[in-house]
């Protein structure tokens, strides 16, 4: 289930960052391809990561040791991938000409994080 989370995490940042990782030089259209590809089943990955991350959030919290950024890293993954489906408006689109700015920014921050706690999840010990 840590796995799982952990993925989460990982493809789940993949999909909230695309619009900073597109401007990187050489592999920006590529990577841009790839997130256009996996964007139908964005919603997956979202309610995996909601799921994972609600569940060891009660676990933590009922029975210790304590809450871990692992879990509300990806509850905060579940509900921006979600977004458009949990609250009836669309969420920002990445066909913007003008790049990452405002809330695509900071959804792309939160996506890189979100990549780099789903690595570490995979280095952590689950016990």
């Amino acid at each position: 289930m840590a796995l799982l989370l952990d993925l989460a995490n990982i493809v789940g940042g993949f999909l909230l960052a695309v619009a900073v990782l597109r401007l990187l030089p050489r592999v920006g259209d590529d990577l841009g391809r790839l997130a256009g590809r996996a964007a139908p089943v964005a919603w997956v990955v979202g309610l995996v990561a909601l799921v994972t991350g609600g569940y060891y959030l009660i676990v933590h919290l009922v029975s210790g040791p304590r809450v871990f950024h692992f879990e509300v890293v990806g509850i905060g993954v579940g509900l921006a991938l979600l977004w458009g489906r949990l609250t009836g408006r669309p969420a920002p689109r990445d066909e913007q000409a003008a790049g990452a700015t405002g809330l695509r920014l900071l959804l792309a921050i939160f996506g890189l994080i979100a990549i780099v706690v789903g690595i570490q999840g995979l280095f952590t010990p689950d016990g």
